[in-house]
């Protein structure tokens, strides 16, 4: 018996580690050389022609842009309107908290969204000279959260949502607003 307890106090560490490593590739954590992620993929669902590859990328466009749209309006234009900006306003580190959040996040989705249309030529073509109205709202996050944004800003954030707006439309792939969680946003 006494041979046992030095090879339980080896298997449990042990048994631990394999368990944690199972479950962290189960969740995506092994690289993409790994077993179950090469035997995931090829169980998933693939685009077959080059019809379907499109129809998914404006999907994926529409869906992007719709949640970027949703961000923009409901914790920056909105509140920005209603004057919660303004210093004294009530709510007003709050709100520009959440509009600095909505704001990377509106950012983010855009990106998302022109690597999504470049799936399919016609929106493609659409949205490219769209690409350094995108990039220009880089920063505007940071700047929304701490209070420094201005009309301009705003403005900007704006029209690039108009204008992604436009081109989905002028594509065949209509955005609407999609407001997302404030977990979706990160807060």
């Amino acid at each position: 018996m006494t041979g046992s307890v030095p090879l339980r106090r080896l298997l449990v560490p042990l048994l631990l580690s394999c368990a944690v490593l199972v479950g962290a590739t189960a969740c995506g954590g092994g690289g993409k050389n790994s077993a179950s992620s090469s035997a995931s993929s090829s169980a998933s669902p693939s685009a077959t022609s080059s019809a379907e590859a499109q129809k998914f990328a404006k999907t994926r466009f529409v869906a992007n842009a719709g949640l970027a749209a949703g961000a923009t309006y409901q914790w920056i234009v909105k509140p920005y309107r209603a004057g919660t900006f303004k210093k004294g306003a009530d709510g007003r580190k709050f709100a520009l908290v959440k509009a600095g959040l909505a704001g990377g996040f509106a950012y983010n989705r855009l990106k998302a969204a022109v690597a999504n249309a470049k799936g399919d030529p016609l929106l493609s073509k659409a949205v490219a000279p769209l690409t350094a109205g995108i990039e220009s709202l880089k920063g505007l996050g940071s700047k929304l959260r701490t209070g420094e944004a201005g009309a301009g800003d705003i403005g900007a954030f704006e029209s690039v949502i108009n204008n992604i707006k436009d081109a989905g439309k002028s594509a065949g792939a209509e955005v609407k607003d999609k407001v997302p969680t404030t977990a979706q946003l990160g807060g």
